[in-house]
């Protein structure tokens, strides 16, 4: 099919609307009323979405878009597990071969979900990801390149919209110049927080990691799909010095500046905490990187 080649910059962010209670791991989804709540809270500052999973909560996430006629772009992204174990994940990711077959399987099922549900609602998917951090040497989720070229290649001859990959910016840098020529446009993920940067660095340090990869592929657009500040830490490969809201809010807003002037689109991760992720500890920092708190309030970043 023919696809439209580059992404107009927009104003877009991260959204996962999981509340308390709920998670894709308990397969407790939110309603579509709590999504509604989300997104007449996030259409006012907010043009474009990137969605995670093809799973019951992107499904009424277009539901609603459609429903309701907000005017959001979605990012719709598949989810791809694991199909390889992966020994230098610091986390357990030795999977039976059992369990790497049915992902396999699963991940097929879920390409198939994306090309449904792109078709389905043209006027809403604007950009199609194959996945989600699945190459990069630390993954619990682990994907061949080739087989990231596999899924790229099926939604490619499927749909209309621009197909690409998000992953951090280090594998963009070698590990996956052979899925460059497949994919329409490069999404990359830069933390600098998660590389022991001070708020002070953090810019430079972004602007750093989205210049290699545009000099390495300069003949292919570059937007940030996941750039954010996370608001706590239990010390938990981030220390919690480094870490608040007023930090957050001086990233944020040199962040999207930045983007503004330079016309780069970036998906600001993200909209709201999430307190079913990573470990129990209240402090843990895969929790704490929402504008919005849990319960919807607003941290200082958008705060009047």
């Amino acid at each position: 099919m023919t696809h439209s080649k580059r992404l107009a910059y927009k104003s877009a962010i991260c959204y996962s609307g999981f509340r308390d209670g709920q998670s894709p791991d308990a397969g407790v989804y939110p309603s579509k009323a709590e999504i509604a709540a989300d997104l007449a809270l996030l259409h006012q500052e907010w043009d474009a979405l990137r969605l995670y999973a093809c799973d019951l909560h992107t499904q009424r996430v277009l539901e609603v878009i459609h429903e309701q006629g907000f005017k959001f772009k979605v990012m719709l992204g598949a989810y791809i597990a694991a199909e390889q174990s992966n020994p230098n994940c610091p986390w357990n990711a030795d999977y039976p071969e059992a369990v790497l077959e049915q992902n396999l399987r699963r991940n097929g099922e879920e390409i198939e979900r994306a090309v449904l549900w792109a078709n389905q609602y043209p006027h809403i998917v604007d950009v199609i990801s194959a996945g989600n951090e699945a190459t990069v040497d630390w993954t619990d989720h682990l994907v061949s390149t080739e087989s990231v070229i596999k899924y790229v290649c099926h939604l490619k001859a499927h749909t209309s919209q621009p197909i690409t990959f998000c992953e951090n910016y280090v594998p963009w840098l070698g590990k996956l110049d052979a899925l460059v020529p497949h994919v329409d446009l490069i999404a990359i993920h830069t933390y600098p927080v998660w590389e022991y940067k001070t708020v002070e660095e953090a810019l430079a340090f972004t602007q750093e990691n989205y210049n290699v990869v545009r000099q390495r592929h300069p003949d292919k657009q570059i937007i940030i799909t996941e750039a954010g500040w996370a608001t706590a830490s239990n010390g938990s490969g981030i220390p919690a010095e480094n870490v608040g809201e007023y930090f957050q809010r001086r990233y944020v807003q040199e962040l999207l500046k930045w983007a503004e002037d330079e016309q780069i689109l970036v998906y600001l991760f993200e909209a709201f905490d999430e307190n079913w992720k990573g470990s129990d500890h209240p402090l843990e920092p895969e929790k704490h990187w929402g504008i919005y708190r849990a319960d919807r309030q607003p941290k200082l970043v958008i705060s009047p």
